[in-house]
């Protein structure tokens, strides 16, 4: 039997029984709900992660991600098929290795494969022979086959062979009640028939059901295109919100009263700018790798620009209605951020569209603060670091009165919406949310 087909069938046979050691590396949003419900399966899984500080807090059973009840987290820990580490030699115990790191953009707004090219070299150092390599953070097409593959391969070691490699793109959704990471379809991918089948068979005995491609730029390519889809409809509706609002039409009751037909519309909303990790930041890995294929992306760079303008659409409203009704400059003015995660419910912070309001608030002059039941206190971010340690406010009547304008930014359910109502003297909605709860009130400003 050949080399490569032996070495396959006892990867698969291991993973099929779930005597396999899995590697999780990034317990983040995306790592760690994989790496519980991998322990949960019957895998022995190491969860590998630079931070000390997140290791330590796991091992302690406790979960930093509202997706991993500590409950469920602390079973796992328990019965023994979990452990966090910062450790990463242990990667030559583990038969699969998960890397779920960040995939960024850097300033100039260009692809930051630093995490994912840092990792495969860590990879190809302490990698077991034979082992499955799975990429899951959303990229540009070929990258698992041109970038994670070139790097695992130089120091001789060939794919199909020595090691196996697949794509198999994340869909989380944090705070989505209605999708666990079992229960979302998986689609799943391989550098090869080998890896295709051991892809498939260690997913498949994690969620309920994997979706099989032909390669992995084809899964690389169905992840960018859910979230350009997301990106390019709601860069649609923001730009309706501005033209409705200007003809003094309600965008969110058209958009309601369109939901009724059924078929051929889905409803999408506006709001300040896009969040999270993947809508802002994924179709612009797209469009910076069609420049190498000298095709234009016009419509994705448009919604792009356009998702982007909106915290400054919102920010010009507050200023046009503090000078409307009070006659106040912002630099005169004290303002109240109610909302910092980028959606509600969650405490993800990650490219939320309060940060970059806040930055013109600062630059402005603007006093201001922010409230925000699951971010009491904002940590270190990479792109935002002068706002680490601020903390956020108490809602309280008299509170809400000190101010001269509220943003809500969020839609969080844990806001008392009307106690604002009732105590804030401007309020500028970009959610819809008072309306939406029928809360009449002469002070809100839907934006």
């Amino acid at each position: 039997m050949d080399t490569s087909v032996a070495s396959a069938e006892s990867a698969k046979s291991r993973i099929k029984s779930r005597a396999a050691t899995a590697g999780i590396i990034g317990l983040g949003y995306v790592g760690l709900p994989l790496a519980v419900a991998a322990a949960k399966a019957g895998y022995s899984v190491v969860g590998l992660d630079v931070d000390q500080a997140k290791v330590e807090k796991l091992n302690a059973g406790e979960s930093y991600i509202e997706a991993v009840p500590e409950a469920a987290l602390r079973e796992q820990l328990e019965v023994g098929r979990f452990e966090a580490s910062a450790d990463f030699a242990r990667l030559s115990s583990c038969d699969v290795v998960v890397i779920c790191v960040p995939t960024p953009l850097t300033k100039q707004r260009e692809p930051d494969l630093s995490f994912v090219e840092q990792t495969s070299e860590i990879i190809a150092r302490h990698r077991k022979p034979g082992a499955l390599v799975i990429l899951e953070s959303t990229t540009w097409p070929w990258t698992t086959e041109t970038i994670v593959k070139g790097i695992l391969e130089a120091d001789g070691a060939q794919s199909g062979r020595d090691f196996f490699l697949g794509f198999s793109p994340e869909r989380e959704d944090p705070g989505n009640a209605s999708f666990r990471t079992v229960t979302i379809p998986k689609i799943v991918s391989g550098d090869g028939d080998e890896a295709q089948a051991l892809v498939e068979a260690f997913y498949g005995n994690v969620v309920e059901r994997v979706v099989p491609v032909s390669s992995p730029r084809v899964a690389e390519a169905v992840k960018i295109t859910e979230n350009i889809f997301r990106a390019v409809n709601i860069a649609l509706v923001n730009e309706l919100k501005i033209i409705y609002d200007a003809m003094d039409i309600d965008v969110w009751e058209v958009i309601d009263a369109a939901a009724t037909k059924p078929f051929g519309f889905m409803p999408f909303y506006p709001g300040p700018g896009l969040g999270g990790h993947c809508i802002p930041i994924d179709p612009f890995y797209l469009t910076w790798k069609a420049r190498e294929y000298d095709v234009p992306t016009r419509f994705i760079e448009l919604a792009g620009e356009i998702n982007v303008s909106m915290p400054r659409y919102v920010f010009g409203r507050l200023e046009r209605e503090l000078d409307r009704k009070f006659a106040k400059s912002l630099s005169a003015s004290k303002v109240l951020i109610l909302g910092l995660a980028y959606k509600k419910n969650v405490s993800d912070i990650r490219e939320s569209p309060a940060f970059a309001i806040m930055e013109m608030l600062e630059e402005r002059g603007t006093i201001f603060d922010y409230h925000d039941p699951y971010v009491p206190i904002i940590p270190h971010t990479r792109e935002h670091e002068q706002f680490y340690g601020k903390r956020s406010v108490f809602l309280s009547a008299e509170k809400l009165n000190s101010y001269d304008g509220v943003i809500l930014v969020t839609d969080h359910d844990q806001v008392d919406y009307r106690l604002v109502a009732e105590n804030a003297k401007l309020v500028i909605d970009t959610r819809n949310v008072f309306d939406r709860l029928s809360i009449a009130s002469d002070r809100v400003v839907k934006a």
